[in-house]
């Protein structure tokens, strides 16, 4: 089962440091809050390591069972 990202609206405060990490698949909107796109299963290392690594702890990594 593919992997997909999600952001914690509530959680996240902007800093903008997932889209350094994985800028693949984040791209930050006009106030520095993150869009997600497509996790390819080649970026899931990197994928892991910008989850834990989010100050906030407002980025998730889950399964994605809509596939």
């Amino acid at each position: 089962m593919p992997w997909r990202l999600r952001v914690d609206p509530i959680a996240c405060t902007g800093h903008g440091l997932c889209a350094e990490l994985l800028p693949e698949t984040i791209d930050l909107d006009e106030w520095g809050y993150p869009i997600v796109g497509p996790l390819p299963d080649r970026l899931l290392p990197l994928a892991r390591r910008a989850v834990a690594d989010c100050p906030t702890l407002a980025l998730l990594l889950e399964r994605d069972r809509t596939r």
